[in-house]
Order: C-alpha cells, then structure tokens, then sequence
C-alpha cells in the first residue's frame, strides 16, 4: 500500500454490459463490468523492461520451493526446479527485491538469508543460483509455514507489488487444515502468490485455494521438465504488473443490495465474501494487482421494486487503491448499472450476450467440479449428466481449450446435446489438469 506517481500508473476505464430494462416488479439487475489498465509502460516487464532508472513499480517477489522428501522422487524432480527457481531468477528486473524459500515441515531462507531481501543485480542473481545448488529433497509438507515466512520477507522491504511464487509436490500432510487457512487469511490482501503443483502427488483444492486466497494463477505442472518455461512466464507477468491493491468499489443507493460479485474473466473468482466496507452503503472487493490487462467481473445488484416508466441508478462502480496513509486513491475510471421498468416484454426479457455468456462459463466451471467429485465419489451417472452439460456449455461458448480437456476425461457422443460416456481409464494428470484449470473462461465473442 504505497504512493505511487503518475507516471507508472496504467490509465483504467470501466465499461458496463447489461440489459437494464425490467419487467413490472422486476429486482433483479445484471451486468457484466470491464475493468481494463493499459499505457502502464511495459506487458511482460522482464529484465530490461522499457523503464527509465527509478519509474519502474517497486516489487519484491519471494519464490518459495518445495524440498519436501517426496521432490526426490524422481531425482530429477529436484533438479528441475532448481532449474525453474534459477530461470525465474534469471527473469528479476533490476532493481526488484527477492528471495528464495525452501519448503518443508519447516520454511527456510535459501538466499538472501537474515530476514531480507536482496536487490536484484547481476551479482545478487548470480549467488542466488549459487544457493539454490545446495537445495535437496527432505521432510514434511506445511504450506502456512512457507507462507508465514515469504509474508515476513516481502513486509521487510519498503515495494509497493508484494508476490509469492509457490511450488508444491505433495500435499500439505504436516500441518492441519486449520492452520494452513490461517496463515491464508493472515496473508491476505498483504501479498499475492501464483500457486504450481508438480507431478500428480499434490491436491488440487489446496493448490487452487492458496491461489484463490490471495488473488493468484494456479496450475499444473504435470512434467516437471516444463516447470523453468512456466516459471519464467510468471516472474515475466510479475513483473509486468505495476499497481497493487486495486479495489472494486461498489455504490449502491438506499434499499438496493448486492446479491453477488464475481470475477468471471480470465477465471471465475468469487468476491462476495471478500467486501469490505468503504462507506455509507458503499463496498470494495479486492482484485490484486494489474499490470496491462483486461478482466471482466460479474455484479448482481437487487433494486427496490418500482412502477412502469421509472428508472434508477442501481449501483455506481468505480476503482480505488488505499494508500500508506489510510486514504484511498481514486483511479478516475467509473460505470454506472442502471434499471429501467417497462411492459415491452421484448425488452424486458432479452438477456444481455455478455451476461447470458459469463453465467455459461461460471456454470460450466461449477459443472466439472461437482462432476469430478462425484466420479471421485462412485456416483457415475451424477458424473456422466454433470460431465455431459459442461461439454454441451465449453461447445456453445467456444470454449476449446476447456472441451479438449474434457475430451480426456469423456467420450463426447455429441456435444451440442452434452451426451458422453465416462472413459474408463483417465490419466491422473489428465483429470488434474481439467480440475485445476476448470475456471478458465473464454471471453465473448465480439
């Protein structure tokens, strides 16, 4: 939560897609709202990004490693992501603050050490590939430690984007449930954290819920000979990014209440929970940091019933990032949801392409999961039906990426009808995959 100028702020603009009309004693309105940053100065900010010396984001960034016993098997495990570690180092901008942490039952400062951060340079890059030559594999798994640890670290130094890489093998056996969620919520809004899982050994509700906590990208990475490409992607988006702590900031009049928020582009994320009060009937939702990019946010808003012919302002959206000194920056973008009552029934009961579009691909996220939970449980017909309507909705919306993992799992019949058969051999990695990746949304056609 620091100042920052203008000069290495993105310029943001809101646009709001809705049909705004409702029929005689309507109440529900909803809209899809664009957030989009661009002009920021760089996209993937890796070393000797376009900045003049001093105008680029202050960032740290700590990389945490798993070197439980488990990454020795196979061997070459760990050396792959010491590879990885070592390419995401590699990818620092100068300038930018890091460390390494290795993770076991306990988190341990590989490089720098004493509590710190180093600064990025081609001295400091080099002896931190020096100490990532004496990790090796040995011990438990307990993620709240690693986590505890990297939020210590980047609270040292004085940045305003504060990131977490983590990468993980196995699951989180040597802490509870319990603990692991605290140190989550302890971390919150403090930092956010890409999460990896390597190898088939991990699970995906954990991996995806340290993401989803602290407003990161998880995945899998099934081989681990692909971990040093992914990782360099993410430090380069890292470093790309150039505000933090931007906020949702929701207004709503006297009487009106918002039923839910959700982001729904790149990936459904809910936000209902995470408001915080900023006001008199006013509410932020948290979306982490932005560099050049564009995402798309799902708002439901419930308005007091009102007669034919009225219309009203049903909530007023607009950007905010709270500052070091406890007020909060403005970032001038705005949008307005409206609602208009009418007894032209063909305006009325249109819905919105963007809406009906995103409502598809948050239920088509909502469908693999409880289908692959309900395979997992025995229940093959719930599977096969659950399954089924999230090929028929990847098909509908486009969505190729989603239908061809699909395809592992399934034998698709005919997708429009969302008719499929359960394979009956799937590879572990295959339905992984699907499950972890299953909130990747496409975005509308234009």
């Amino acid at each position: 939560m620091a100042n920052f100028s203008k000069s290495n702020v993105p310029q943001f603009s809101v646009d709001v897609y809705q049909n705004e009309y409702l029929p005689d004693g309507g109440r529900e309105v909803n809209a899809i709202v664009t957030v989009t940053s661009t002009g920021g100065g760089t996209v993937g900010g890796a070393v000797g990004a376009s900045y003049a010396p001093g105008q680029g984001p202050s960032a740290g960034v700590v990389i945490m490693v798993d070197c439980s016993g488990s990454m020795d098997y196979p061997p070459t495990k760990m050396r792959n992501a010491r590879d990885a570690t070592a390419a995401a180092v590699d990818t620092l901008r100068d300038g930018t603050h890091f460390a390494v942490v290795g993770g076991t039952h306990v988190a341990k400062e590989v490089y720098p050490g004493g509590g710190r951060l180093a600064v990025a340079d081609r001295t400091s890059r080099e002896q931190a590939k020096q100490a990532l030559r004496r990790l090796s594999a040995g011990g438990g798994t307990a993620i709240g430690t690693w986590l505890r640890l990297a939020d210590r670290l980047l609270s040292s130094a004085d940045v305003t984007i504060r990131h977490g890489i983590l990468l993980t093998d196995g699951r989180n056996e040597h802490e509870s449930p319990e603990d692991l969620r605290a140190a989550l919520d302890s971390c919150a809004g403090r930092f956010t954290c890409d999460a990896r899982g390597v190898g088939t050994d991990w699970e995906v509700k954990e991996v995806t819920g340290i993401a989803s906590a602290l407003l990161g990208t998880a995945d899998i990475v099934a081989d681990p000979t692909g971990l040093a490409a992914d990782f360099t992607q993410m430090m380069e988006t890292a470093m790309g990014k150039e505000v933090a702590d931007v906020a949702l900031r929701l207004w709503t009049p006297v009487g009106t209440t918002i039923k839910f928020v959700k982001q729904v582009a790149p990936t459904v994320e809910q936000l209902t929970d995470r408001r915080t009060e900023a006001g008199p009937r006013a509410g932020d939702y948290p979306t982490g940091s932005w560099g050049d990019e564009s995402r798309d946010y799902h708002v439901c808003v419930e308005v007091p019933s009102a007669g034919l012919g009225q219309e009203m302002l049903a909530a007023r959206v607009s950007l905010v990032v709270p500052q070091s000194d406890g007020s909060v920056q403005n970032l001038g973008a705005q949008g307005l949801i409206r609602a208009v009552w009418t007894d032209d029934m063909a305006a009325s009961t249109s819905i919105n392409p963007q809406v009906a579009h995103y409502t598809g691909q948050a239920e088509l996220a909502q469908a693999i999961q409880q289908g692959l939970d309900l395979r997992k449980a025995g229940d093959m017909d719930g599977a096969t039906a659950k399954l089924g309507r999230a090929v028929q909705l990847a098909s509908a919306s486009g969505n190729a990426d989603t239908a061809k993992l699909l395809a592992k799992v399934v034998d698709v019949v005919d997708a429009a009808t969302g008719t499929v058969r359960l394979k009956a051999k799937v590879a572990e990695a295959d339905e992984m995959t699907l499950e972890t990746r299953s909130t990747k949304t496409v975005r509308v056609k234009k």
